[in-house]
């Protein structure tokens, strides 16, 4: 005898639950290197000469484009902050996730204490990259990163002072915050976290990543 419809019915939709929870929910599950789909476009970076550790960058306006992860991408938001460049910048990579399919988690702190302990829970999620928006992530990503460098971080909107092979920041003239030792730079304007600079920012960030351009500074602003 055939079971009713009903319980057929039922049936799937557990089984379709089940198998949701199990395909790419879980971070636990080792995956696949991520690797870049597409290639950087002429001005991105002198093709003969890979860049020094912490040397700056300013590559062509849109040779990142073509630039996209492959599937399964794990990346944290971590981010701090209720200004409006953070905003901005959460905003764009919010945006860029949800365009990419990347697998996209977020931490944030529980206030100004939490810092610290907010970079340690992105760490131990163990994605594929941490992107960082948030002048006040800074400082405790100074005292981080360097005891973890097989993590990969990308800062967007400022950069370290002195940063470690995995982390690329994005930087312009506009923003240029590197911790509270050296203050704000003079030429910070919020004004300058516009929408198309923060996409810019991210895109441009996370293709240099993805193709071992790592340790560096982009520079948005073109001389």
């Amino acid at each position: 005898m055939r079971p009713p419809l009903r319980a057929v019915a039922i049936l799937a939709a557990v089984a379709a639950l089940i198998t949701g929870c199990s395909s790419g929910d879980d971070w636990s599950q080792p995956h696949a290197k991520p690797t870049a789909v597409g290639a950087l476009g002429p001005g991105f970076v002198d093709p003969s000469a890979r860049p020094a550790p912490e040397a700056t960058i300013t590559p062509r306006p849109g040779s990142w484009s073509e630039v996209h992860p492959s599937a399964d991408y794990r990346v944290v938001l971590l981010t701090a902050g209720a200004d409006a460049p953070t905003k901005a910048l959460v905003a764009a990579v919010e945006q860029w996730a949800e365009e990419e399919h990347v697998d996209l988690r977020t931490v944030t702190p529980d206030g100004p204490h939490d810092l610290l302990h907010a970079v340690t829970r992105a760490l131990e999620m163990a994605p594929d990259l941490i992107v960082s928006a948030g002048n006040d992530l800074i400082d405790p990503l100074a005292l981080v990163t360097a005891s973890h460098l097989s993590q990969q971080f990308l800062v967007v909107g400022a950069e370290l002072a002195e940063p470690t092979h995995n982390v690329t920041a994005v930087d312009w003239s506009g923003a240029s915050f590197r911790g509270e030792g050296l203050g704000m730079s003079s030429t910070y304007d919020a004004a300058s976290f516009t929408a198309e600079r923060c996409a810019a920012a991210i895109r441009a960030g996370v293709a240099a990543v993805l193709n071992d351009l790592t340790g560096i500074v982009i520079w948005l602003d073109q001389h």
